[in-house]
């Protein structure tokens, strides 16, 4: 056994993947235990908030200040209020007014600014320029004006007896707040989905929940598959024949459309997270079956397999003791092919709305599913979608590299 583990681990593919898996799973236990709470709590009033840390503006406002006057800061916030389309819009109109295209560059906000200044009119009228581009571009220009002009903010409150509005305090340009002395913070590494959920929160919990789908479907199907197998392989005759019918029959029948006809059979309220894990075991389990008894019928006819019997040994017996380990380290690695086969599996059923309930706990399809309903791919809200791709593929990568591994040290053909 120890030489066994020792050869395992001298197989650098399964070494890479051990680790990978290794680090993943720690990650899903500790991260919990510094933001624990509820992965579905919506704390976001809106949807697809940015990644990064959020302070209170309510608290900011009586936080105590520094005087600072940091450089560039007026035209960072100027840089800030020009969109990409803004700036493709202005050199539009500096070049319709006759400013050579040449001496534009919309990637140096300081001299775009600089010429915008020089040359703006809001009362010229270029040719072919509607009333409302013209109107758009006065207030651009009302907008650089007053984000130029503007040193301070009054803040007033309502008074309760005349209902006027008096002077509270002023907020000036040059005031700074030290976040870490804002009473209220939060830092969103994966910003907020569309439902205005933490994501990195949400990332774990959901993780955790497709190891698990996979680690049931997983052991479901690989039973089955070494059960079915053993008893094939074995017994041979009426007993392989049938066990054998069975199986053609669902390898027939595509395992996926299997897979949806029995999700959507069930309903939507009774497919918590263990019903998919049981529906995707039991719809997975038939080229495991095959595999194993194509083991088991090279191994029936050995001697010591021939001497069990002559001993008078249990069928029971002489496949636990006589065949099964031998064909071990096999089912090892068809086990591990389930659970990355299984997590794929039932992301692809909650991407079509087949999953597990969504009331529940969130799987990383479920996450898909959400982004891709409120389409998150086509408006840019990368954190949505991106970082699950990226965990779904890290975990089918470390346990496919494995799996690799064990078999270079287990395959004698393959083995160094």
């Amino acid at each position: 056994m120890k030489n066994t583990l020792r050869q395992i681990f001298h197989s650098p593919k399964f070494v890479t993947g051990f680790s990978i898996f290794i680090i993943i799973f720690i990650l899903l236990i500790v991260y919990p235990l510094f933001n624990p709470g509820d992965p579905l709590q919506m704390i976001g009033l809106s949807s697809f908030s940015k990644p990064g840390t959020y302070v209170s503006v309510y608290d900011s406002i009586d936080t105590e200040k520094a005087i600072m006057k940091l450089p560039d800061a007026d035209e960072k916030r100027l840089r800030n209020k020009l969109s990409d389309e803004d700036k493709l819009a202005m050199k539009e109109w500096l070049v319709a007014t006759g400013t050579p295209e040449e001496e534009i560059d919309i990637t140096d906000t300081d001299h775009l600014l600089q010429l915008w200044e020089e040359k703006y009119d809001s009362s010229i009228k270029p040719a072919g320029m509607t009333m409302a581009k013209r109107n758009y571009y006065k207030r651009l220009d009302a907008n650089l004006k007053k984000a130029l002009d503007a040193n301070e903010v009054i803040i007033a409150t309502r008074n309760t007896e005349d209902g006027t509005l008096e002077e509270t305090t002023k907020v000036k340009d040059t005031e700074y707040v030290n976040t870490k002395d804002v009473v209220n913070r939060i830092v969103l590494p994966l910003g907020t989905d569309n439902f205005g959920r933490d994501v990195l929160k949400e990332l774990v919990s959901a993780a955790k929940t497709s190891l698990m789908i996979g680690l049931i479907a997983g052991s479901i199907a690989t039973f089955i598959g070494l059960t079915f197998g053993l008893l094939a392989g074995y017994l041979g005759g009426l007993v392989d024949d049938f066990i054998m019918f069975i199986t053609n029959i669902f390898t027939v029948i595509p395992g996926f459309i299997l897979l949806i006809l029995i999700s959507y059979g069930i309903g939507q309220e009774q497919r918590g997270a263990t019903t998919v894990a049981i529906v995707i075991g039991a719809t997975s389990w038939t080229w495991t079956a095959r595999s194993v008894r194509s083991q088991v019928i090279s191994l029936r006819n050995r001697d010591h397999v021939n001497l069990s019997k002559l001993s008078g040994h249990s069928l029971l017996r002489i496949i636990l003791t006589d065949i099964l380990p031998y064909i071990a380290s096999y089912v090892v690695m068809a086990l591990i092919l389930q659970i990355s086969s299984a997590i794929l599996a039932e992301a692809q059923l909650s991407l079509i709305g087949l999953g597990p309930k969504t009331t529940e706990v969130p799987t990383l399809g479920l996450m898909m599913n959400w982004a891709m309903l409120y389409s998150a791919h086509t408006h840019g809200y990368w954190w949505a979608y991106f970082p699950v791709l990226l965990i779904i593929a890290l975990i089918s990568f470390s346990l496919n590299l494995m799996n690799t591994g064990l078999d270079q040290v287990f395959n004698p053909t393959l083995r160094d």
